[in-house]
């Protein structure tokens, strides 16, 4: 549905800007926010235009996602379809029906609570034939000897940096990838999102060429700032200059580089300041300090950002000191937004120096969705201690010090659901309810919503244009199906999408 000129009418406008929320209602020219008006729609108005009344719903911009992997999403959905497979055998039986003949077999679907079979019983089976299968979640996956070799698989890294050989080969499939993209447009525009900042390794395999396709098919429905991770090589600055000079529509924009730091405190591989608790080791990585600062600052002399994920005190604190050694304005702000995505366990000294530099804080909201409170709060005891762990997602102070902050989910570890987002971020609740977690360190529904909007926008540079309901920017909108802002936020998950639009087009409508 694509009507030129309508009105959204709400008693609840989440404007993300000086004007706060407010009851009235939005003029919509084309693509753009022509009028933003408070009380009732004139009679005049009426007869001129078509009119959504969205009463008891809450109107707000589009939700910005700040981490998002489609390349991790999509080995989802390589191959063959198994998850008709009720036992280990039946994957197995499936398999040789497709081997004669095959260099490789993909599949997905499979059973996370499955077995998990050795490389080499899959090798003995399938010999010199490439078996990886993924299981419905993503988490869990079956490779052979061969698929390990071919690709090279470091079983030992992040699951999506390991599966790098293989993703290229994907996204080089454009009758699978294609497809499969606007598939993960449609999910995201039901979660109200309109602003992806997307991860791709390396020179993301060409993916941009179907962006532009799509673009340019006016099939395009999100946003996609793209980003180039390092891992085959160190980051490609001629790339990055190419990029930047060929993609800057409103649809498309290269947004610099991301890189990975240390790892997961659970796995002792955060780097921490002091030792983890009855340890005599910091961190288990051998992290490149120097080739990360070297990039960074090659990055910032190139004109363009970058983002580091650091999850321990320690890797948030040098991340800082590298961060500092930017290029700076008159009031000693970066020019370059540059970012620490998570910052999971953090020092208030450095939150107050990230602050002071104007370094953005990608944090993830629904980051507890994946885990209980015995399991985190047993971890943090464990590994640093539960006075050390009152440091531990201090937004709170990130945001009391002045930190720009914004969401991600780092999906597919996570998919989007704003409403549970305040569940989380507000109460620090987990998801069996219960007793919250560093609940002084939490937000408010309000700043959590910022963080999805104008938040956003700020760390796309596209503060401008998008992420407030602001008269002259582009018309890009989530809808609530309540009053995100008031009800409990205990309650919050109850709470879904009702319409999302991009560039004044209905891209999802419950």
């Amino acid at each position: 549905m694509y009507i030129n000129n309508y009105i959204l009418k709400s008693n609840r406008i989440f404007c993300s800007d000086q004007h706060g929320v407010i009851d009235g209602y939005i003029v919509i020219h084309n693509n753009k926010i022509h009028a933003v008006e408070k009380g009732f729609i004139p009679s005049s108005l009426e007869n001129q235009y078509k009119i959504y009344d969205l009463s008891g719903k809450t109107i707000l911009p589009g939700f910005f996602d700040a981490h998002t992997f489609f390349t991790g999403w999509s080995l989802r959905y390589i191959g063959i379809d198994l998850s008709n497979a009720k036992t280990e055998r039946d994957v197995i039986e499936v398999l040789k029906t497709c081997h004669s003949h095959q260099d490789h077999i993909f599949g997905h679907g499979i059973s996370d609570n499955f077995t998990t079979p050795s490389p080499e019983e899959l090798e003995e089976l399938f010999p010199n034939c490439r078996i990886v299968i993924f299981s419905t979640s993503g988490d869990h996956f079956w490779l052979n000897t061969t698929a390990i070799n071919h690709y090279g698989f470091d079983l030992t890294a992040d699951c999506n940096e390991a599966f790098w050989k293989l993703l290229d080969e994907i996204l080089h499939d454009k009758n699978f990838i294609k497809p499969l993209f606007k598939k993960y447009m449609a999910m995201l525009n039901t979660r109200g999102i309109t602003s992806v900042k997307e991860i791709g390794f390396d020179e993301f395999s060409g993916f941009q060429n179907i962006l532009s396709e799509l673009e340019s098919e006016e099939e395009l429905n999100l946003r996609v700032h793209f980003m180039s991770q390092p891992v085959g090589s160190n980051a490609n600055f001629e790339y990055a200059e190419k990029m930047m000079s060929e993609y800057n529509s409103d649809f498309i924009r290269f947004s610099g580089f991301n890189r990975m730091t240390d790892g997961s405190i659970s796995q002792g591989n955060g780097l921490l300041k002091q030792p983890y608790e009855n340890q005599n080791y910091k961190c288990k990585l051998d992290i490149n300090w120097e080739l990360i600062q070297d990039e960074v600052l090659e990055a910032d002399k190139l004109g363009t950002r970058f983002s580091l994920n650091a999850q321990g005190d320690g890797a948030v604190a040098k991340a800082v000191d590298i961060f500092s050694q930017c290029e700076k304005n008159a009031n000693g702000k970066l020019i370059n937004r540059h970012a620490i995505t998570e910052a999971e366990f953090s020092d208030p000294v450095d939150l107050k120096r990230m602050a002071e530099l104007g370094i953005i804080c990608e944090y993830y909201p629904q980051i507890q969705s994946i885990t209980s409170y015995n399991d985190k709060v047993g971890m943090i005891k464990k590994q640093i201690g539960l006075e050390r762990g009152k440091n531990y997602w201090n937004r709170r102070k990130m945001k009391d010090y002045g930190v720009p902050l914004c969401c991600g989910t780092d999906l597919p570890l996570v998919i989007d659901h704003i409403p549970e987002s305040i569940y989380y971020s507000v109460t620090g609740l987990f998801p069996e309810g219960g007793i919250p977690f560093n609940q002084a360190n939490c937000l408010t529904p309000y700043e959590v919503l910022e963080s999805w909007t104008f938040g956003g926008a700020y760390d796309f540079c596209r503060e401008d244009d998008l992420g407030s309901i602001t008269v002259g920017k582009l018309a890009d909108f989530a809808v609530i199906d309540g009053d995100i802002l008031h009800i409990n936020p205990r309650d919050c998950r109850s709470l879904d999408v009702y319409m999302t639009i991009i560039n004044g087009k209905i891209v999802y409508q419950k």
